[in-house]
């Protein structure tokens, strides 16, 4: 008999059967266990015995003991009745107080450092013995083969066009707006399109060779360009660049406004009408009717959304009304 037609003969009947026998060592004990009579449960081991190959179970003084191979088959078959019986009770209620789970994020740099420590506050209230572990990536990962893995639970994205297999929900919009130092040459007053396309640009690092930022692409689709004189690889990098140089920066509102309350830093209304960056979360068809998942899903819209609502911001100079603006400008 082929190893898969031995497979196909054995029940669960049998698999509690061979638990008892080995852990019993006595038929008789057994059969009183299963409620079954005697010669019921002689008949299952000789089937036992023919699908094995093996006697199972010998004759010692004590009574029986079991061979070397049905010693073998007590720690497996006791794991395949235990996985058995989770299958068919259910799941286990997700109590997020006593969870030990660990729930990986990715998310952008140029989120709003608050945010997340809110997120952290009301989950570590909620399941203090559970852990989040924050991971930084770029649109050129492969974030949804790591959702669709398992590695990773949710992401934060904010991408024109997020993969079509992939679950959304819509989190936040943010304003984006120019961020300098207090005492640049620009503070203090409106910005002008020519002022704010003339002056000097810090911007985000390309994340191929060719490849535009929200921010260029929209400019370039109005046929103007900006005067960027540095590229910086990290958001968090940015306000401590703008501190020693004229340079500005042009961020999400919410992420000025975290630096801007810390820094000596100045806040300007961009004179370009920039659509609002919009943030969702992203998650798999694979977590999405795990309870724990959901539940963990729950609390980073819950937050996010609330952060949403403004909170004492930091003061903004408007910009120059668009009818006063410069005409479009060609691209260099």
């Amino acid at each position: 008999m082929s190893a898969a037609t031995q497979w196909d003969s054995i029940d669960v009947h049998l698999l509690r059967v061979l638990h008892l026998l080995l852990t019993e060592c006595s038929v008789s004990r057994a059969a009183r266990r299963l409620n079954q009579s005697q010669p019921a449960v002689s008949t299952a081991l000789r089937r036992l015995r023919d699908l094995t190959g093996d006697p199972l179970l010998v004759r010692s003084k004590n009574g029986m003991t079991p061979t070397e191979r049905g010693a073998a088959l007590l720690e497996p078959v006791r794991q395949a009745l235990a996985s058995i019986e989770t299958i068919a009770t259910g799941q286990t209620r997700f109590d997020p107080a006593t969870t030990r789970r660990t729930f990986n994020v990715a998310t952008p740099d140029y989120l709003d450092p608050a945010l997340l420590g809110r997120i952290m506050a009301r989950f570590h209230s909620l399941a203090p013995h559970a852990q989040v572990v924050f991971h930084s990536f770029s649109p050129e990962q492969d974030f949804a083969g790591a959702l669709a893995e398992g590695r990773l639970d949710v992401v934060i994205g904010n991408w024109p066009h997020p993969p079509e297999q992939l679950r959304l929900s819509p989190l936040f919009e943010e304003e984006v707006v120019c961020m300098m130092r207090e005492d640049h040459p620009l503070a203090g007053r409106p910005l002008t399109t020519k002022s704010y396309l003339d002056a000097e640009h810090l911007a985000p690092t390309p994340y191929s060779v060719g490849q535009r930022g929200v921010i260029d692409m929209h400019l370039a689709r109005e046929r103007l360009k900006r005067n960027i004189v540095a590229w910086v690889p990290y958001f968090s990098m940015a306000p401590y660049m703008v501190l020693e140089s004229d340079m500005i920066f042009s961020c999400p509102r919410s992420f000025a406004e975290h630096f801007a309350r810390r820094l000596p830093l100045a806040l300007a209304r961009s004179p370009i009408d920039y659509p609002p960056m919009a943030f969702y979360l992203l998650w798999h068809d694979r977590s999405h009717y795990a309870e724990e998942c959901r539940w963990f899903r729950e609390q980073v819209i819950a937050v996010a959304r609330q952060s949403s609502q403004p909170v004492a911001p930091v003061r903004t100079l408007p910009s120059t009304p668009t009818s006063q603006r410069m005409p479009a400008l060609g691209l260099c």
